[in-house]
């Protein structure tokens, strides 16, 4: 599957943010993060310049958490669109309200990544027109005033998408001959998973936290909010696999030999 030509304007693009999400996330002192932060405050690392001090060392800095963070490209949205290229820094008084819109619009741009990769498949060609009817209307909820941007109920437009979503991935692995595995939202952290035939699998949802899945067939499964941290994806094929993000990738090991969508990219650290 070659990746759509619209996922490039969902990808993030840092140089064109007020590093939004260095400022407006909270996170917790944990394995992913050196330290405690609220929501509003800027990291500890954030330059004046908008740069990361720590950027080129992260995991060794105790920030393994930045390095799996996507925005889908909702920064540089509230950033050069949504507030017109002003950033909180010159404007203090937009700072609120910008920090509130990016927590909608990431939601938003997240569903523009999934709904526009839904309408690029084949065998989706039956819910085209509905795809793309609810790409159109996400995408008008993102170009809004910041005041409806953030008035947007994020339940219930991705209630609405949810559906095409299921419908989606119901498509893509009906594909797949003989019977597949509904591992919808089960805990297989740290399966061992090595070879397995997961072919159309249904693993929305699934914890496959530092599982064992080198070798493992994943193609035309259904990966949307798996959690794959630390996952051993070296030698898998996840060929045609539908709804697999790059933050995904990021946070499970691979090699040379891991096959992946084109709509992702490698990895550095799979070697």
């Amino acid at each position: 599957m070659t990746a759509p030509e619209d996922l490039n304007r969902l990808r993030a693009d840092c140089g064109s943010c007020f590093a939004l999400c260095c400022v407006a996330l909270p996170f917790q002192k944990s394995t992913d993060f050196a330290i405690t932060k609220r929501a509003g405050l800027p990291c500890v690392n954030l330059l004046a310049d908008f740069r990361c001090g720590v950027h080129t060392r992260l995991p060794q800095e105790g920030f393994r958490g930045c390095t799996v963070f996507d925005c889908f490209g909702a920064g540089q949205q509230v950033a050069q669109v949504t507030f017109g290229g002003v950033d909180w820094r010159a404007a203090p008084d937009t700072a609120g309200g910008m920090f509130e819109v990016f927590g909608v619009m990431r939601h938003l741009h997240e569903l523009l990544w999934y709904l526009t990769e839904a309408v690029s498949l084949p065998r989706t060609r039956p819910l085209h027109e509905d795809l793309r009817r609810a790409l159109g209307k996400v995408r008008r909820l993102t170009e809004g005033s910041a005041e409806a941007v953030a008035a947007v109920d994020v339940d219930a437009v991705r209630g609405e998408v949810d559906a095409l979503l299921t419908r989606t991935s119901e498509l893509v692995r009906g594909g797949v001959k003989g019977p597949t595995r509904n591992h919808r939202g089960a805990n297989l952290m740290g399966a061992k998973l090595r070879g397995a035939d997961l072919r159309g699998a249904h693993l929305r949802g699934a914890l496959l936290i530092a599982a064992d899945l080198r070798g493992a067939d994943l193609r035309n499964s259904d990966l949307i909010g798996a959690d794959l941290r630390d996952a051993d994806l070296r030698g898998a094929d996840l060929t045609d696999c539908v709804f697999l993000t790059q933050s995904q990738v990021n946070a499970a090991r691979g090699d040379a030999a891991t096959r992946i969508p084109s709509s992702v990219g490698r990895p550095p650290h799979w070697t």
